[in-house]
């Protein structure tokens, strides 16, 4: 659906995995430019060589790699965006309306292991993701089962990506969210 909003139009897709690639090789098809942001300074240690040699063929795709986005503008929606190179230092800025973040599948929960119940990928466990077993594990000290999104640490939430079970969009993370602050001001109360 995303594609038919960006026809003849010029996008920027940040990340540089695999999901970047496609993405990227998707939208060629129908964008008049795709730009590919990364803040690596290559591909090959995180995508498929397959998919690196598909962007590289492909006329439509310009990599841009050590860049970053660093500033957004718009009024009503997104109108232009500035990109930085990092090895050089030079800006850029472009009238682009649609920017698709692809940073990342892998959550980065290291440093909660021993803290938080975590799934065999990374993910942190909420809610009824939490077995009987993981409670009893990670000692759940209260009579009520954790709610929606909470962890198996009483009083501690999780929302967007880095939760098992989330769809991997912005809208669902802010939701989750909204959600999240009407549990805290629950579990406050108890």
């Amino acid at each position: 659906m995303e594609a038919q909003l960006c026809v003849g139009e010029e996008v920027v897709v940040v990340g540089g995995g695999n999901s970047a690639g496609q993405a990227a090789a998707f939208l060629s098809r129908t964008a008049k430019r795709v730009y590919m942001l990364v803040r690596s300074n290559g591909l090959t240690e995180t995508m498929s060589r397959y998919l690196i040699r598909r962007l590289e063929t492909n006329p439509t795709i310009e990599l841009r790699t050590e860049t970053e986005i660093v500033q957004l503008e718009g009024d009503v929606h997104l109108q232009r965006l500035r990109w930085q190179n990092n090895k050089n230092g030079t800006i850029e800025s472009h009238e682009i309306r649609h920017v698709f973040l692809m940073t990342g599948a892998i959550p980065s929960t290291r440093w909660l292991q021993g803290c938080l119940l975590l799934d065999n990928n990374g993910f942190i466990k909420t809610g009824p993701d939490l077995s009987d077993d993981d409670l009893r594990k990670s000692q759940w000290p209260l009579r009520r089962p954790p709610l929606l999104l909470e962890t198996s640490l009483p009083g501690v939430f999780a929302v967007g990506d880095v939760r098992r079970g989330n769809l991997k969009r912005v809208a669902s993370a802010v939701g989750e969210g909204a959600i999240a602050v009407a549990f805290v001001h629950q579990v406050l109360h108890e």
